[in-house]
Order: C-alpha cells, then sequence, then structure tokens
C-alpha cells in the first residue's frame, strides 16, 4: 500500500466540498482541544460543542499557536484570519467521525472490535501482547473507546500496519451504530456483559443487544468452555474445552495471573488466538508470558531536581506519540529528554518505522535523546540526526547503566520508554530520587474525573476556583496545578504568598488568589502577579498605602465578607467604607467578592446557609452597584456546589471534593490519593508480651506482628493506634496494635494466611477511604491529608 497522507484540500472534498481553501497544507494531526496544539502548522482543529465548551471560542487561541484550518459549525468572523481555512458542516462531531470513516475504508487488513462492560482495555492491551511478534498493530490508545476517542484512534492507521484492533464503550443506545460505522471490524470480541455503565440502558438485555451491533458484518471467535481453574503460587493453569463435553478437544495453559478478572480476559484472548489459527503450543507459551497492564504514565521525582515520566511496559509507535505528548505538558521550563528501546514490534521496513519515530521525536522538541538497542541506534545514525538534540547510544540497558555519571541528569524532565524486554524498570530506579518504601500516589487521572463531576453540575457560565493551599491537600501543588491550568481552570486559590510564589516559579500563569495575605508579602505578590484577599480595615490600609507609594493603579484584589463564620472577612456594615475608599484612591480593581460557608455540608443548618447567603447578596449587590462594574461573586466551596446549586453564582470555590472525599451526596468522586508503606519485620509472639510503647497492647493469644514503615513523623496520626485504626495487606484489613512510633507502627497479621517482609500495606486509598480514617482518628479527612510530611514521596500518575 502506498503512504496514506492528507491535505486540506483532500480533508474538504471529504467533508464540505463547497468550503474554499486559502491555506492548503498537509494534515496529520487531529485537534480537538486548544491545549493539546503541540504540532499546529499539520493540525486541523474541530471545534466541538458539549454543554460547558464551545470550540469556536478557542479559534483565536489557535490561530495565534499556528493553526491554520479549522472545522466549524458557527459563523465565525473570517477577517482577523486571513489565511486560515474553515470548513463549513452542519455538526463538526459528525465531520470528525465521517473523516474517521472514510479513512478506515482506505484499508482492508483484519479489524478487531473489542466491547463489552468490563475488560475491554485489558483483552486489547493483551492481545497486543500476544500478536505484536507477527504483525505491526494499531491499536486504541489507554481507553480510547468513546463517540470521540474511536476517530482519534482510527486515524493511527498508516500503510505499514498489518492489524488494527479497537476498543468501542456506549453509555446509551443508538450510539453503537456510529462507532461501528467507523471501525467496521473483520473480528469481533465481547469480554462481556455486566453492570458497569448500564444507567442509559432499561435492561441487561437492551445493552447487550446495542453493544452487539458492533459485530454486523464481523465474526466472533467460537467459546470455551472453561472446565477447571487450578489457583498455583505463580498464576493459575486453565483447562478448557473447545467442544463442549468433548474430552479430545480438551486444552490447558497457564497465566502468571490468578484474579477472576485476569482469567476471564485470558479466556477471552485465548479464544481469539484459536480462531486465527495458532498453534496451541505457541498460545501456551505466550499465554504464560502475560505481563500487567499498566495503563499509566507515571510521574515520579528524579535525582538533580529531575521529574521522571515512566512509560517503561512497552514501546510502540503509537504509544510513543501519547508519552510525548505527556512530556510535553509536565516539563514547563525543563529541558527534555527521551530514553527510548527499540521498538520490538513487527515491521517489514525498519527504514519507515524508524523514520516516523524520529519525526515525533524533532516536532515535539526534544532536547536529548538517548537511544538503547541496535535497530533503533542504526536508525539514528544512518539519518545522520543529531538533530536539534544531543543524541547518545548504547547497545544495551545494561551499557547505559554501567556508562557515565548520573550527574549529567540534572533539572530536566526525563521521558524514559522501552520495550518490557530492555528492562527500563532498572534505568527508572536509579534515575528516581530514592526515599524510603512510604509513597502518597496521586491519581491525576481521578482529580481530573472529580473535576468533570462537578463540572457537569455547574451552571454553564459558573467558573471554577480550585484550591491548591496546604500544599494542594497533601497531593502536592505543584503538579496539580499544572494539571488544572492544563484543563482550564480559572482560577487557583493559595493560603499563603510563598505557595503562589512557588507556582509562579513552576510555570502556572492563570490568576492565583492569596487568602491570608501579609504585609512582608506585598512586594513578592505583586513581583509574582498574586492576588491579595483583602479581609479587613487594616489589610486595605496597608495594601492601599503600600501601592500608592509604589504608584500602582488598578491592582486587582479580592474582598471576603464575614457572614457568619466569624474568622476573617469584612463586616457588612463596613463595605460602605471600604467602597468609599476604593473610589478615591484607584490603586486597585476588585476582582471577586467572596465569602466562607460555615455549615453548607449539613442539612440541619440549612436555615443558617441561607442566612448566610442573604447577607453575601446584599453586600455584594451594594459594592457592584456603588463601583459600578461586573465583580465575581462566590460563596459555594465543594459542598453547596452540590447541596445548593442556586449559590453557584459567578464561580465557586474546588477544595476537598477534588480530591475525592465526599462531602454530600450527588457524584461519583474518585479517591485521590492513596498512602501506601510496606512490612519490614515479621515476628511470631506468644500470649501475654506487649507491643510498642508504653505497653498500651497486651497480646490476648499468639499472634504474628508486623512492623509497617511509617510513623507520625510521616504525618500519621498517633490517635490510630492500639486497635483505633486499620489498614490494608494483601487486599484484608488488619489492626493496627500498640502505640503509633515516629517512624514504625505495627500491625496484628494472624489472620493472614499468606503474608512476607516486603508485602505493601495501604494506610488509605482505595476501597480504604479517607474518610474512614479520619473518623478513627477523630478528625477530619482534611487533617489527614494535608498532614502527610513532605518526607514522604509523592508519586504521580495519569490512567
Amino acid at each position: 500500500m502506498s503512504p496514506i497522507s492528507y491535505t486540506v484540500s483532500d480533508i474538504v472534498s471529504i467533508l464540505s466540498p463547497d468550503s474554499v481553501v486559502v491555506n492548503d497544507h498537509p494534515v496529520e494531526q487531529l485537534l480537538l482541544d486548544s491545549r493539546n496544539a503541540f504540532l499546529p502548522t499539520t493540525s486541523i482543529f474541530f471545534a466541538l460543542i458539549s454543554s460547558r465548551r464551545n470550540g469556536h471560542d478557542f479559534i483565536g487561541d489557535l490561530y495565534q499557536k499556528g493553526v491554520r484550518t479549522f472545522v466549524v459549525s458557527q459563523s465565525v468572523e473570517a477577517e482577523p484570519f486571513s489565511d486560515a481555512n474553515f470548513i463549513i458542516v452542519a455538526d463538526t462531531l459528525q465531520a470528525l467521525q465521517q473523516l474517521a470513516a472514510y479513512h478506515r475504508s482506505r484499508f482492508s487488513i483484519p479489524v478487531i472490535g473489542i466491547t463489552g462492560s468490563n475488560g475491554k482495555t485489558m483483552v486489547k492491551e493483551w492481545l497486543f501482547q500476544l500478536l505484536q511478534p507477527d504483525h505491526t498493530i494499531v491499536r486504541s490508545p489507554k481507553s480510547f473507546n468513546s463517540q470521540i476517542g474511536v476517530p482519534l484512534s482510527i486515524w493511527q492507521l498508516r500503510s505499514h500496519h498489518t492489524l488494527a484492533i479497537f476498543e468501542a464503550g456506549i453509555s446509551q443506545p443508538g450510539e453503537m451504530e456510529r462507532l461501528a460505522n467507523m471501525i467496521r471490524p473483520t473480528i469481533g470480541v465481547f469480554t462481556n456483559i455486566g453492570d458497569a455503565h448500564s444507567e442509559g440502558f432499561t435492561s441487561l438485555s437492551q445493552k447487550e443487544q446495542e453493544k452487539r451491533k458492533l459485530f454486523i458484518g464481523a465474526t466472533l471467535a467460537p467459546k470455551l468452555q472453561l472446565s477447571k481453574v487450578e489457583l498455583r503460587s505463580t498464576g493459575a493453569l486453565l483447562t478448557a474445552q473447545r467442544v463442549p463435553g468433548d474430552l479430545t478437544s480438551t486444552a490447558q495453559l497457564e497465566i502468571p495471573f490468578s484474579d477472576q478478572a485476569s482469567i476471564q480476559n485470558a479466556v477471552t484472548c485465548w479464544e481469539l488466538m484459536l480462531y486465527l489459527g495458532y498453534e496451541p503450543t505457541v498460545i501456551a507459551d505466550r499465554m504464560k508470558q502475560l505481563a500487567p497492564v499498566d495503563m499509566r504514565l507515571t510521574l515520579k521525582k528524579g535525582i538533580n531536581q529531575c521529574v521522571l515520566i515512566n512509560d517503561s511496559y512497552s514501546a510502540d509507535i503509537s504509544s510513543l506519540d501519547i508519552a510525548l505528548d505527556f512530556l510535553l505538558r509536565q516539563a514547563g521550563s525543563l529541558r527534555k529528554t527521551v530514553i527510548l528501546s527499540d521498538l520490538l514490534q513487527q515491521s517489514n521496513d525498519d527504514e519507515m518505522l524508524y523514520a516516523q519515530v524520529i519525526s515525533s521525536l524533532q516536532k515535539r522538541g526534544v532536547d536529548r535523546v538517548i537511544a538503547i538497542g541496535s535497530r533503533l541506534t542504526k536508525a539514528l545514525l544512518a539519518h545522520r540526526v543529531s538533530g536539534p538534540w544531543r543524541l547518545e547510544t548504547y547497545p544495551s540497558t545494561e551499557s547505559f547503566l554501567v556508562a557515565g555519571s548520573l550527574s549529567r541528569f540534572n533539572r530536566e524532565a526525563i521521558l524514559i520508554k522501552g520495550a518490557r524486554a530492555f528492562a527500563f524498570e532498572r534505568i527508572v530506579q536509579v534515575l528516581e530520587h530514592q526515599l524510603h518504601e512510604t509513597r502518597l500516589e496521586i491519581d491525576l487521572a481521578a482529580l481530573l474525573h472529580n473535576l468533570h463531576q462537578y463540572q457537569h453540575i455547574l451552571k454553564p457560565a459558573t467558573r471554577i476556583m480550585a484550591m491548591v493551599k496546604a500544599f494542594a491537600y497533601g497531593s502536592g501543588a505543584t503538579e496539580v496545578a499544572s494539571l488544572l491550568q492544563f484543563h482550564k481552570v480559572d482560577y487557583l486559590g493559595v493560603a499563603y504568598a510563598d505557595e503562589g510564589v512557588a507556582l509562579r516559579k513552576a510555570g502556572i500563569t492563570i490568576p492565583i488568589m492569596v487568602m491570608n495575605p501579609e504585609a512582608n508579602s506585598f512586594e513578592i505578590m505583586i513581583a509574582h502577579r498574586l492576588e491579595p484577599v483583602i479581609y479587613s480595615i487594616e489589610m486595605w490600609s496597608a495594601f492601599d498605602s503600600w501601592l500608592q507609594k509604589e504608584a500602582i493603579i488598578g491592582y486587582p484584589v479580592h474582598l471576603e465578607i464575614d457572614t457568619g463564620l466569624h474568622r476573617l472577612g469584612l463586616a457588612v456594615e463596613q463595605i460602605q467604607w471600604v467602597v468609599q475608599q476604593i473610589l478615591q484612591s484607584a490603586s486597585v480593581t476588585v476582582q471577586s467578592i467572596f465569602s466562607h460557608l460555615a455549615a453548607s455540608e449539613d442539612p440541619q443548618e440549612d436555615a443558617f446557609t441561607r442566612l448566610q447567603f442573604e447577607r453575601f447578596t446584599a453586600a455584594a449587590t451594594l459594592l457592584e452597584k456603588k463601583l459600578g462594574y461586573h465583580i465575581i461573586k462566590h460563596i459555594a466551596n465543594s459542598a453547596a456546589a452540590i447541596r445548593h446549586p442556586e449559590l453557584q453564582l459567578d464561580m465557586i470555590r474546588l477544595g476537598i471534593g477534588l480530591y475525592g472525599v465526599e462531602v454530600a451526596p450527588g457524584l461519583s468522586l474518585l479517591p485521590v490519593a492513596t498512602l501506601r508503606s510496606a512490612i519490614a519485620q515479621l515476628r511470631s509472639l506468644p500470649a501475654g508480651e506487649s507491643i510498642s510503647y508504653n505497653r498500651r497492647t497486651i497480646l490476648t493469644r499468639p499472634s504474628v506482628i508486623a512492623t509497617v514503615r511509617l510513623g507520625y513523623a510521616d504525618g500519621y496520626p498517633r490517635a490510630l493506634g492500639n486497635g483505633a485504626g486499620q489498614v490494608l495487606v494483601n487486599g484484608r484489613r488488619v489492626p493496627i496494635v500498640g502505640t503509633i512510633c515516629m517512624d514504625m507502627f505495627m500491625i496484628d497479621v494472624t489472620e493472614l494466611t499468606d503474608v512476607s517482609v516486603g508485602d505493601e500495606v495501604i494506610l488509605f486509598g482505595g476501597s480504604l477511604r479517607v474518610q474512614e480514617v479520619a473518623d478513627w482518628a477523630h478528625t477530619i479527612p482534611y487533617a489527614i491529608l494535608t498532614g502527610i510530611s513532605e518526607r514522604v514521596k509523592r508519586i504521580y500518575f495519569e490512567q
């Protein structure tokens, strides 16, 4: 097949033949999000419209970034964009899908379409592992299985691919027909039917019927009958029959997993490989080598102020582009380094494959490339690519590890991406900033999920201020703020000026409100464009005097009104005086007026919440009338945004809810933080022995006691000792025994049949929610999250 490429003229002929082309250029990237305009000169932007975002609003920004072709469904004033193409369609989402369907029609290779309630992504990734030795495979990135994700997946198809694997997910009737029209699978895989994502269907039967519409024109592999599962220490031995009841068709294979979901997914892969004609011995050999699928790009702190992006479990061209874009988003002002191995996918033409790799690296402005493996090295040297980057080459991972000093890595963002055979996890271990084994994992995908949950309940015009004070509730302010800025949060809130300064130094540019400014911080606030809160007459007088001395006019400030919390804030009766001072001075511009609710989460205090709102409304109305311009008004916190939607106003302040702590029913929030540690030692003790300081716990039976690598110096509450709290070990809850020590504490693992030194211990996260831990410690989730010491390593990952 000849190389497949497109120009703007080609896209116009497919989508809108009447549109005029004023600037013909190659089209390589489909752009749906203005924040991802990394390669603007070869991108085409589809101005999608949703309940909260209208893509047409971002055309100006994208034009400034260099994008010159836009697919639009609304009228756009073309005069400011004289050299831009506007492809006019009735519906931009339909146009995106129409283009994907056309692109798919140009290929005659086998296409595997996967759907079901659970396991779609796992089966897709395992099929990629199993079939990769024989094919050059394109597959859906991550979980790109939606009305938007499927077109982006299909667009990856190129002439060198010999097999495609796409997954499809739906949430209501009528959606699968559109996905099927794009994917057009030749082979179908149905994982299972269950309750996940069932809200849009009247029954499981209707849900299954809708999902199976993907397979019109496709062939499904015959089902295996699983007759026996023998669990082993290394996994599970599976016995199945190709023909039910026919013992002569019995086959066996071993997988390195023993959980039910993995067994089910493995059987699905087994069925497909048999259908494709693979010999049983080949299937058994490859299934035994299945690796866990980690769908996360993990962000870690590295040595010498480096940032590591760990994507060391696979290397193929499709996932390389995704990882490189993640590198660009996270790098900020740091230099960009890529450590890359050979791509061990089947390819008839190494030259074409590695030409794509080189092009991807060049387009994204990588500063240094470290190539490991003979094929990648050969390709880079053959192209004489010293490029815009510095180039280092090594024949193997071992040779890289023994060569040179680690000091050559300094203040850079490093993407580590390698095929599993290269064992790049060894490189990660060397470059990672080593602390003790305890770590706080921050799930950035969960944080985004929670943000979207709130966005769905907000009025379209309501903005969001995300609170990142107190080290972003213990989650790491810089990393969280970078993600929120990328996803277009309107404001950030911090407690003190030094928190805002740190964010500015990390490349955060969106507005930042400082809740508790101090007179000695005025200069650094102005220098770093931080917006102070005026909460008292004394604060107003001090800040106004400083601004007048510096001859500054119209500096943005925020006014806090005390409506009943009685912590900080101007009294309602002081507003008239403050307004007069502002009008006389002209030193400030009031950006917003706000107040804090005392008990918005408590139904018994709803009358007081309404009283606070009435007081606030009176003050805000007076202020806006006297000043004569619009002022942002905000009073709703995480709980009020859900329980009192009439309080959403111009903006809400999103705090603890963003981090997954449920403050009111109504949203499906995910925990963002998981605190993990490990067992340092196991000992068997007889009844009557005491545990830890002060002998508060006396054993009443022979017991197995494990010591955990974490203590109150790490921020773990001492109140959880002596049976008050529990932790998770191997998925089971066990009690804390004895007093919590500074760096250690003990747990009773007597009831566990399989526990070893080094086993992971979960202190909170997942099924052990931080609210429960807070209840045991007689405190609140805020205190648990913000109390985790900064000596505990933070690890960031994105699903």
